[in-house]
C-alpha cells in the first residue's frame, strides 16, 4: 500500500491529472447540467464539507478545485440555499495555501467553547484535514465570524496529529449527553473510526475505536455519527456511516451501522460482519448528515459519482454534483432496524401543466408516455404504484433513442424495473451513456420482497442521473447516466406478461434557474 495515494483516487485524495494549461477546450454540455441537483458553475467538486443549518440558510461546502476541471488544488468551495434545492455560489471559503484543504465538517459554536467568537452568535467552526506534501493528514481547525464566507486558520494547528500519511475526514457535532464535542475521523487503511472529544473544539482526547466491521473489501472513509428517529415510536438510534473507495475492483460506496451510543463508544446492535449499505448503485459517496437540524430533520447530501470513472465523466466547464438531499429516519423490518431516505423536492419545484396522471390501466410489451414538451428535457419525477400481476419484468425506460423512427432497438435508453424471478430492483445503464470510462456500464440490483405483490416506485430523473427510492424508501439505487441530447423518450413497459397500474404520477422538474 506504499503507493497507495498515487494508484487510487480517494474521496479527499486522487490520482487524476491535476490541472494542464495547454489542455485542449471542451465542449460545454448544457443539455447534462442537472434542473434541481447542485452543480459548481465551473471546475471540479467532489466531497460535501462542512453541512450546516445556520441562520435560516444551509450551507454546502465541497472540495473543489478553483483552477480546472480534473482533481487538484483542493481547497473548500461554498454554496448556500434556503430550500435545499436553489443555490447561490459563493467565492471559496478556504482555499489551498501551504497544504490541501481536505474533507471536514463545520459547528456552530454558539457558546463559544473555543474562544473565537467576536460577537454574541457565536462562531462556525470547520474541522478539516490538512493534506501535507502527500506525506501526511492531520486535523486543522479554522474560525469564520462573518456566517462562514471566509476563515482564519487557527495559530496552534493541527489540532490532531498522529504522524499518519492517512488519517482523515473529521465530522464534528455536540453531544448533549456527554455535554461535548464528538468528532469520528477515520484511519482508512487500518478499518478504523476513532472517537475523539472536546470541550473547546481545541483540545481532544481519545474517547474509543470502532473497527473492523461490516464491509471491509476498500479502505473506509468519511465517517458520520447522527442520531435518527425510529419511525412509529419516540425512540431514536445512532447510525455510522462510512464510505469504502474502490479503485479497479470490489465495493465502492457508502455503507452503515445502527447501534447505541453513549458519548464515549458506539455499539453496534448487528453482527460485525453484517455490511448494511445506504445505496446500491454506483454512484453515491462522501455523504454526511447536516450539522444544526433536529434529528426528526436530519438530511444526508452525497457527492454523485464512482471513483474508478469520474475523472472522464463527459460533462463540461464542471465535473461533479451533489445528491438530492435525502432525509433520513429509521425504521423497523423484519430484518431489524433500516435505514430509510425520502428526496427532498417539494410541489413547488413540479411543473404542474407539464405533468402525467392516470390510474387503474393495464399495461402488456411498452407504452410510451413522453410527447411534446411533456418530459422531453430528462428532467422529471416518477411517481408509481404498480400492481406487477403476471409479468416477469415491469418497469420504465428513461432517456430513450431509437436508431431510426421504426426502429425497436433503442441507441441510448436506461431501464429501472422489478425482476420477479430475482425478487429484485434492477437499474440497466449498459446503453446509457454517450461516452465514459469502460467500468461505467452495469447493472445495479437490490433485493426488495413486495408487499401483497405492489411495487412502489419514486424515481428522479435530472438530466444526467437517476436516484431510485423503492419500498417506501428502504431501498435506493442511483446512478450516473450520460444520454445524447437526442435521448429524450419515456416509456412504461412490462416483459412476458401483463402489470396494472394503480397509481402513476409524473411532473416534469421546474428549471431552478428560472
Amino acid at each position: 500500500m506504499k503507493n497507495f495515494l498515487k494508484n487510487v483516487l480517494l474521496c479527499s485524495i486522487g490520482s487524476l491529472p491535476l490541472l494542464s494549461f495547454g489542455q485542449k477546450k471542451e465542449q460545454e454540455t448544457n443539455h447534462l447540467r442537472p434542473v434541481i441537483h447542485f452543480t459548481p458553475q465551473k471546475n471540479w467538486m467532489n466531497d460535501p464539507n462542512g453541512l450546516l443549518f445556520y441562520q435560516g440558510k444551509y450551507h454546502l461546502y465541497f472540495q473543489y478545485n478553483p483552477f480546472g476541471n480534473q482533481w487538484g488544488h483542493m481547497s473548500w468551495g461554498h454554496a448556500t440555499s434556503s430550500d435545499l434545492l436553489h443555490w447561490t455560489e459563493h467565492p471559496v471559503a478556504i482555499p489551498e495555501d501551504t497544504t490541501m484543504i481536505f474533507s471536514g465538517s463545520l459547528v456552530h459554536d454558539k457558546h463559544n467553547t473555543s474562544g473565537f467568537s467576536t460577537s454574541p452568535e457565536g462562531s462556525l467552526v470547520a474541522i478539516y484535514t490538512a493534506h501535507i506534501d502527500n506525506k501526511k493528514q492531520s486535523q486543522y481547525i479554522a474560525y469564520s465570524n462573518d456566517g462562514g464566507m471566509s476563515f482564519s486558520k487557527y495559530a496552534k494547528n493541527p489540532v490532531i496529529d498522529l504522524g499518519k500519511k492517512d488519517f482523515r475526514d473529521p465530522n464534528v457535532f455536540w453531544h448533549d449527553g456527554s455535554a461535548q464535542w464528538v468528532m469520528t475521523v477515520v484511519l482508512p487503511l487500518e478499518y478504523k473510526v476513532l472517537f475523539y472529544g472536546s470541550k473547546n473544539l481545541k483540545d481532544w482526547s481519545l474517547l474509543s475505536e470502532f473497527a473492523n466491521q461490516g464491509d471491509k473489501r476498500k479502505p473506509w472513509e468519511c465517517p458520520s455519527l447522527t442520531e435518527l428517529p425510529v419511525e412509529g415510536s419516540n425512540t431514536s438510534k445512532w447510525v455510522l456511516m462510512l464510505s469504502s473507495n474502490g479503485s479497479n475492483e470490489g465495493y465502492t460506496g457508502m455503507q452503515y451501522f445502527v447501534g447505541d451510543f453513549d458519548g464515549k463508544n458506539f455499539t453496534n446492535l448487528n453482527a460485525p460482519e453484517q455490511a448494511l449499505y445506504v445505496d446500491y448503485g454506483k454512484d453515491v459517496y462522501a455523504g454526511i448528515p447536516y450539522n444544526g437540524l433536529p434529528k426528526e430533520q436530519s438530511t444526508l447530501v452525497a457527492w454523485m459519482t464512482n471513483l474508478n470513472y469520474t475523472g472522464d465523466n463527459p460533462t463540461f466547464p464542471w465535473r461533479g454534483q451533489m445528491t438530492i438531499p435525502r432525509k433520513l429516519s429509521l425504521k423497523n423490518t423484519s430484518s431489524g432496524l433500516r435505514l430509510v431516505q425520502a428526496p427532498t423536492i417539494s410541489s413547488d419545484f413540479l411543473e404542474k401543466k407539464d405533468s402525467f396522471e392516470k390510474e387503474n390501466f393495464n399495461i402488456k410489451n411498452t407504452i410510451e408516455l413522453s410527447g411534446g414538451t411533456l418530459f422531453a428535457d430528462n428532467a422529471y419525477l416518477i411517481e408509481a404504484e404498480i400492481e406487477v400481476k403476471s409479468a416477469n419484468k415491469v418497469g420504465f425506460k428513461i432517456a430513450q433513442e431509437a436508431d431510426s423512427l421504426n426502429n425497436k432497438n433503442n441507441k441510448f435508453e436506461t431501464k429501472v424495473y422489478y425482476d420477479t424471478k430475482k425478487k429484485s430492483l434492477i437499474l440497466d445503464r449498459l446503453k446509457s451513456s454517450v461516452k465514459h470510462h469502460a467500468q461505467f456500464p452495469s447493472i445495479e440490483e437490490a433485493n426488495y420482497e413486495l408487499k401483497d405483490g405492489i411495487l412502489k416506485l419514486q424515481i428522479l430523473v435530472d438530466r444526467m442521473s437517476v436516484e431510485v427510492f423503492a419500498n417506501d424508501g428502504l431501498t435506493t439505487i442511483t446512478d450516473l447516466i450520460f444520454p445524447s441530447e437526442k435521448a429524450k423518450t419515456l416509456s412504461i413497459f412490462t416483459e412476458n406478461g401483463k402489470s396494472k397500474v394503480r397509481k402513476l404520477k409524473i411532473w416534469n422538474l421546474k428549471d431552478k434557474s428560472k
